[in-house]
């Protein structure tokens, strides 16, 4: 076993592979950009090195830096984790011949599996099925069209050398080919510096299963089952499971023998993943006929290798250290067994309604469920990112990966949602709602799986409010009172509960939700009930408003909803997290705006009942906008009113100590006139 390596990655990956570096006993160094300067991968390292600028191409795409700083500090091996470097022939050539190992299969596996053509070449000589196609070297568009018709419609032209849907277009009918053959290549020159492609049928229902196999230096080679990877957007994978739901023996054993059969054909040593579009002509629950072909194989650890550790109970990145130091592979294929169920969900920084746009910012609050980390167990969170970190431009936009493990796949559902429904992210956008979304489609809960399940059950993915105004008004109603009540002491006279002499107090409350302006009153009744009424008019929602601080938020009970609530205050906006889902609450401070009825000729009203603490002017001066001009104070709580433009005060109407009525006009104020 080594004594110190170097990880070529950042992240997520680096982490993972330095936690069970760590549990080996084994050294880990790691390198870093300008970005990651105070990354996550860095503090967990051992040693670092920085390798360059942010960019990718000025630091973890620089080999020769990352070598240099393996030698430096006397690392024996490379990790490359899993993009940048992992898949790089001249890479793992060059690690060779600096003397170091490279975590990977050989150089010759990585060219041969790295141009589709080539591969499927190669699978076609080990008798690996593949989808009927044309994958020769001759790029002759005329030829290409001529084959795509023998073939028969629909067709899938793909990038010879592409990758996550690049390249890649579907055409139905002839005359449409060679308008998409020429998109195809301008993508792929642009993308991979090379525009052959190739010609493939239309697989129909097709689901994406992929087999994971290990080899090692001594000839052996097992498949470790396989992963359902069909629920896709764009071509890009978004939840995972093993093994896959359907998945007869006889079948399993067939695809685990032609991926075995794939990776002996180029002699693969490590960790790898043989990808196959399985086509169900049967229909979903036919899975008997499914027919399995050779799509490509990843000469690397996959994104989703937890799902498989989960059911087989195996570190595969110990597997694949001890392979690379020489080691024969740990157990023999009938040694191996599934156990239970897995699925992996893939959080990340993106908007889904908005056409999965990445985003970028810090991560203010990331709250997660309780949880194992790179290992076992039967919710694991996966993660190269803290609370306060940042998701910058230049990298991946995934966050974390979520990894739930059940003795059945109903409980390992029923783990995902409540995982998922505990994850409280909030400084930027994130697909965590949208992932709950697609599990508890009836498609995927029932396993009626293909690539297409996204785009066929949008309309109830997208555009989503699962908590509705009044939920969302009462709780971040409910958040407000709390944050009062902690400044209360022992001082009668410092309760906020509403308490009044004669009569009842309303407090009225405006939000912005989804768009709209929306209010809401609260009454504090004798005895110190609350009743809260949410809307106006036949919209609106009334009724008591129960709620109690939790260690987790809130436990709130309105209009015959009961419901636990995190709420999350950043400025104006109120983040609720919900077991029904999320949103997003703007709150109005009224006092704060109340300038703004200047507007409507200088009229300064209180916007609810309260006293006038002070007044900051007098009548005849001359004040400028935003200069503040009055305190009241209202629920025990001090607000200052600001000039909403210049002009004169000509009249103040109140005194100190007095009581006002929302609505009552304060001060007149004369505004000055536009130049």
């Amino acid at each position: 076993m080594f004594t110190k390596i170097l990880i070529a990655n950042r992240g997520e990956i680096a982490c993972r592979v330095a936690a069970t570096a760590k549990r080996l006993g084994v050294k880990t160094v790691a390198v870093y950009s300008d970005a990651d300067a105070n990354a996550k991968h860095v503090a967990v390292c051992d040693e670092a090195v920085h390798i360059g600028g942010s960019a990718p191409k000025d630091s973890y795409l620089r080999w020769e830096r990352i070598i240099e700083a393996a030698k430096a500090t006397g690392a024996q091996a490379i990790h490359p984790g899993y993009g940048f470097l992992s898949e790089n022939e001249d890479f793992a050539k060059a690690c060779a011949d600096a003397g170091l190992v490279f975590i990977g299969p050989p150089a010759s596996a990585i060219n041969a599996m790295g141009l589709k053509a080539e591969s499927k070449r190669l699978m076609e000589l080990a008798q690996v099925p593949l989808v009927p196609g044309y994958h020769g070297a001759d790029q002759d568009p005329a030829l290409l069209q001529r084959e795509a018709d023998r073939i028969g419609y629909p067709v899938l032209i793909k990038a010879s050398a592409g990758g996550g849907g690049k390249g890649m277009r579907a055409v139905d009918k002839a005359e449409d080919f060679a308008a998409a053959l020429d998109s195809c290549k301008r993508e792929a020159i642009n993308s991979f510096g090379d525009d052959a492609v190739l010609v493939e049928k239309y697989v129909q229902r097709p689901r994406h299963i992929e087999i994971q196999v290990f080899g090692d230096t001594h000839g052996n080679c097992v498949y470790l089952f396989e992963r359902d990877c069909s629920v896709q957007r764009r071509h890009q994978k978004v939840l995972e499971e093993a093994p896959a739901p359907g998945m007869t023996p006889e079948l399993r054993a067939r695809m685990g023998e032609a991926a075995v059969a794939a990776a002996k054909a180029v002699k693969y040593v490590g960790a790898g993943t043989v990808e196959f579009i399985v086509e169900q002509p049967g229909g979903y629950d036919a899975p008997e006929q499914m027919k399995f072909y050779f799509m490509e194989m990843n000469t690397r650890l996959q994104v989703e290798h937890p799902v498989t550790e989960a059911i087989t109970g195996l570190d595969l990145v110990e597997w694949q250290l001890r392979v690379a130091s020489g080691e024969p592979l740990p157990l023999r294929q009938e040694d191996l067994r599934i156990t239970g169920h897995a699925i992996e969900a893939r959080i990340c920084a993106e908007n889904p309604d908005n056409n999965f746009l990445p985003a970028t910012g810090a991560l203010n609050v990331y709250a997660l469920p309780e949880c194992v980390t790179f290992e076992r167990g039967a919710v694991r969170v996966d993660s190269g990112v803290r609370q306060g970190d940042a998701i910058s431009p230049f990298y991946d936009s995934m966050v974390a990966k979520l990894i739930v493990h059940g003795d059945t796949r109903e409980q390992a559902l029923a783990r995902l949602d409540e995982a998922l429904a505990q994850t409280h992210i909030v400084g930027l956008a994130t697909n965590v709602q949208f992932l709950r979304r697609v599990a508890r489609t009836d498609a995927f809960t029932n396993a009626r799986l293909d690539t297409a399940l996204i785009p066929r059950e949008q309309a109830v993915l997208f555009h989503q409010e699962p908590v509705g105004l009044p939920l969302a008004a009462a709780a971040a109603v409910a958040q407000t009172l709390l944050k009062e009540r902690t400044s209360e002491g022992v001082d009668p006279f410092s309760r906020r509960d509403g308490f009044h002499t004669h009569g009842v107090v309303q407090r009225r409350f405006e939000f912005e939700f989804g768009g709209e302006h929306a209010k809401a009153w609260l009454t504090y009744e004798r005895g110190g009930s609350l009743r809260l009424a949410v809307g106006e008019g036949d919209a609106a929602v009334a009724g008591p408003l129960v709620f109690s601080a939790r260690a987790d938020g809130i436990e709130l009970q309105f209009a015959g909803q009961r419901a636990r609530a995190a709420v999350y205050a950043q400025g104006e906006v109120d983040h609720v997290f919900t077991p029904l889902g999320a949103t997003q609450i703007t709150a109005i401070d009224l006092l704060a705006h109340a300038g703004e009825a200047a507007a409507e000729g200088g009229r300064l009203t209180a916007p609810m009942p309260g006293k006038v603490v002070s007044f900051a002017v007098k009548a005849g001066d001359v004040v400028t906008k935003g200069q503040p001009l009055a305190v009241m104070e209202a629920m025990k709580m001090e607000h200052t009113i600001a000039a909403p433009a210049d002009g004169v005060v000509q009249e103040l109407l109140y005194a100190p100590g007095d009581q006002v009525t929302e609505g009552s006009e304060l001060l007149k104020l004369v505004v000055a006139e536009k130049a």
